[in-house]
């Protein structure tokens, strides 16, 4: 009994939902049940990765999404197709994109399975006239919409600035996360099932509500929309009208999150560090989306914690058998993680 209370007092302390307060250094500590799978995802003969940060899975569960940067950090100029389809050996079936998107960073593949990406444009100098989108295409790589100008940044109803990632609602309707690095649009936009604008919230700040770099975004079975607001180190919880309904600070500083239909929440935390949310470390934090106790860390496979750009898993996704995908910016690879036999 004394063991399992004192396992129940950490996770309550590993699982308090704070409001601004000092983050607990027990994150850093949760078990982690998992091992690593290097090499899962091979790419095509004289290929190499680029940066990534977009992963999905498709619905049956098995195969996997992945769009990378052209073996560099930028497509501009590449005949490579960006959006690659993997079976479950790790193999490509499918690949489509090429000359179409600039700089994949976020990643949803909806009910019908059509694969939808937010281009956010980059740091990398770029010609004019491309990004600023979100495009929606078939699984058979055919555009079928584009939300936003292309090469037109904005903050209107029909324009974007560096948009981070997109989801679509069970009932159709899409939702943006706006706003790649501060001080862009820092907001959620949300559309119709046909592309028409029906409401935006958030603008920059540290507020409730309001965003530093909206950059991911993920709905529970409740239906509640989850938004990593990473510069300001949490995850805000809202309605689909944009009410506020919590902000967890447990989950590090989230670059990219994934719900499954278990309600486990994966957090992937790619830059905290010493200069960037002080007391906590990188990698990904697995917990429950109903009540935010983290229950698991898989840590970041790289040893260096100090205050250097981004490592670790920057996007994450969850097959139907439970195995995590971690798709890394700045090492360039895709990590499979899978439990470790008991």
């Amino acid at each position: 009994m004394a063991a399992i209370s004192i396992r129940r007092a950490a996770l309550l302390l590993v699982g308090i939902l704070t409001l601004g307060a000092t983050p607990v250094l027990a994150q850093n500590h949760a078990p982690n049940p998992y091992k690593t799978v290097e090499g899962w995802a091979k790419l095509p003969e004289g290929r190499v990765w680029g940066a990534t940060s977009a992963v999905y899975p498709a619905n049956d569960g098995k195969h996997i999404w992945i769009a990378e940067r052209c073996g560099a950090n930028l497509c501009v100029g590449s005949d490579l197709d960006p959006v690659m389809l993997f079976d479950t050996k790790g193999n490509v079936v499918r690949s489509f994109g090429a000359g179409q998107i600039t700089w994949p960073h976020g990643i949803f593949v909806d009910a019908e399975d059509n694969v939808w990406i937010a281009d956010a444009v980059g740091y990398v100098p770029v010609p004019e006239g491309v990004g600023h989108t979100v495009m929606k295409f078939s699984p058979e790589g055919k555009l079928l919409m584009r939300l936003g100008k292309e090469g037109v940044a904005g903050a209107g109803k029909d324009t974007f600035t560096k948009p981070s990632d997109v989801l679509v609602a069970p009932n159709g309707d899409i939702f943006v996360a706006d706003g790649h690095e501060p001080p862009g649009n820092s907001r959620i936009v949300k559309f119709d099932k046909n592309g028409t604008f029906i409401k935006e919230w958030g603008g920059i700040g540290g507020d409730t509500g309001e965003f530093r770099d909206p950059h991911a975004l993920a709905m529970d079975s409740q239906g509640r929309l989850f938004v990593g607001d990473r510069h300001n180190s949490r995850i805000q919880i809202f309605t689909q009208d944009g009410e506020h309904l919590a902000t967890w600070t447990q989950f590090g500083r989230p670059s990219g999150l994934f719900i499954d239909k278990n309600d486990i929440l994966y957090s992937a935390d790619s830059e905290s560090n010493a200069g960037r949310n002080p007391g906590w470390k990188r990698g990904i934090r697995i917990g429950s989306a109903k009540d935010g106790f983290v229950t698991a860390f898989i840590p970041d496979p790289e040893p260096d914690q100090d205050n250097s750009g981004t490592s670790a898993a920057e996007g994450v996704a969850v097959d139907a058998a439970g195995n995590i995908y971690g798709a890394e910016v700045g090492p360039r690879a895709i990590k499979k993680y899978v439990r470790k036999k008991r």
